[in-house]
């Protein structure tokens, strides 16, 4: 049974890190404003600001950074500033046990899904798939979606709608609610964060992919047994995408509909998880329903409790 981490209440403490990559401060200050606004207090950790050629600090000050508000029970949501790349190169040196034993809110998306996946196929608890810091700066087209985190960390149940595409495959689905950035993901097969797919809901998304790359990662995820066995497929936006000089043929999400058309479990296209503002907060591992309908689909959230 998957664990679901204390949902905050007023006066609760959310640490703020970069994990990753480098963030300034100046990028910083609506969220930790916002976030105080909200009724939290914040703890910012010492990679803030920092940088370190790409990185926010050393494989190891960021390491420590982690691994300190991990263990500090005053802290209890971690929100990642940004995301980037960096995660992959410091999981395996986090050491989990004070978390199991008080597991909290990690929160991120981006190079994040390495800590979801890992949490998830490691210790059995829900993170947060969400918008991060930079999220903050961009209020009047991103402001429904920050909500969308506020209510997660309230522990609200939560349910999400959109339009349906053209390409949706009707059906209803139950199931865990897995996945992140589609790179990260396969990057993570053959490792011990990879995420068992087998009767969950998967959902993707990437940013500033070509098409024939994305094409690429998904033909891995079938060759790796990743898709076969799914009970739904949540196909999110894909930002920034770009084609070749000489066009690959087909949209990015009719190369994704042509990977799974022998399936028969429900896919849906264009939902509002991504890089850019359009990005709901998903209770990562919780179990989800899944309707896919002619007109619209509808993602709920049916398990928030211990």
């Amino acid at each position: 049974m998957i664990k679901i981490p204390p949902y905050l209440k007023k006066g609760d403490t959310v640490g703020i890190l970069c994990p990753a990559g480098s963030m300034p401060l100046t990028k910083i200050k609506n969220c930790i404003a916002t976030l105080k606004t909200w009724g939290y207090k914040v703890k910012c950790g010492n990679t803030l600001g920092k940088r370190n050629t790409y990185f926010s600090g050393s494989d190891k000050e960021r390491l420590n950074d982690f691994q300190q508000m991990l263990n500090d029970k005053n802290v209890h949501a971690i929100l990642c500033a940004r995301g980037g790349y960096g995660v992959s190169r410091i999981i395996d040196g986090i050491d989990f046990t004070e978390f199991r034993e008080h597991p909290k809110w990690i929160i991120g998306y981006s190079d994040i899904t390495v800590f979801h996946a890992h949490i998830y196929t490691n210790y059995q608890t829900a993170t947060l798939h969400s918008p991060m810091a930079g999220a903050f700066n961009d209020m009047e087209n991103g402001e429904l979606y920050l909500q969308t985190l506020h209510n997660a960390l309230k522990g609200n149940t939560l349910i999400f709608e959109c339009a349906a595409h053209p390409l949706n495959r009707n059906g209803n689905a139950m199931g865990e609610i897995v996945g992140g950035n589609l790179s990260i993901l396969v990057n993570l097969i053959g490792t011990s964060s990879e995420i068992n797919s087998d009767g969950k809901i998967l959902f993707v998304e990437d940013v500033d992919e070509y098409i024939y790359q994305v094409d690429r990662m998904f033909v891995q995820l079938k060759r790796c047994g990743k898709l076969n066995k799914l009970a739904g497929l949540v196909i999110g936006k894909f930002a920034g995408i770009k084609d070749t000089t000489l066009p690959f043929g087909k949209t990015v999400f009719e190369t994704i509909r042509e990977h799974v058309n022998e399936f028969d479990y429900p896919i849906c296209f264009d939902f509002p998880v991504s890089h850019s503002s359009e990005n709901v907060a998903l209770k990562h591992g919780v179990s989800h329903s899944l309707e896919v309908k002619r007109k619209k689909v509808k993602v709920e959230e049916i398990y928030s409790t211990l």
